[in-house]
């Protein structure tokens, strides 16, 4: 998996933002973008650093062995291609085995992978691995609906696109029911 960064410079960031207003033909000493550097420099900090999170979990004490489905989880990111964002929702489910995930952290996933310079297809799979890493469940699915302003904004300029990309692991890959259950809740308006 690709990490993320450690520490973002906020000065050099700062410089970096600066010069690249003057390349682009701007005056970054004028009156109305003096302070633009320096918000362009927090806003990426903020963009690509992810939050911590303690992960909860909690006995499967009820045996649950059904689809555990989180649907609809909003997000955004930066294309790494070009910096621009896409944004979207995740369906994130799994099959418990031993332990059950605090619901919440579902979101905390979803989000933690989508700070940083990313690509959906990369995304997508990072979640996958995650949980399935992390908790060991039966079975992971991982669905990622996204508009794209790398398409939308510039080149082919296709606006109301969506890119949906997918990651099944263990039972929701190899079992055709499993498989077809979440697919089918991903897809449902319920």
């Amino acid at each position: 998996m690709k990490s993320h960064p450690t520490a973002i410079d906020l000065a050099a960031a700062e410089a970096a933002a600066r010069d690249l207003l003057q390349a682009l033909g701007a005056d970054p000493s004028s009156p109305v973008l003096q302070d633009t550097p320096a918000r362009m420099a927090r806003s990426y900090a903020e963009l690509l650093t992810p939050q911590t999170f303690e992960m909860t979990t909690f006995p499967n004490d009820g045996g649950y062995d059904e689809l555990v489905l989180v649907k609809d989880i909003p997000f955004h990111s930066l294309c790494e291609h070009h910096l621009l964002p896409f944004v979207g929702t995740a369906h994130v489910g799994y099959l418990p085995r031993e332990r059950v995930l605090g619901l919440s952290k579902v979101a905390r996933i979803v989000e933690m992978f989508a700070r940083g310079l990313q690509t959906q297809e990369r995304m997508t799979m990072q979640i996958a691995a995650w949980i399935e890493d992390n908790l060991a469940p039966k079975g992971v699915g991982v669905v990622l609906s996204a508009s794209h302003s790398c398409m939308s904004l510039r080149g082919a300029r296709s606006h109301g696109t969506t890119t949906v990309t997918s990651a099944l692991k263990g039972l929701i890959r190899n079992s055709d029911r499993s498989r077809a259950e979440f697919l089918d809740l991903v897809n449902s308006r319920a």
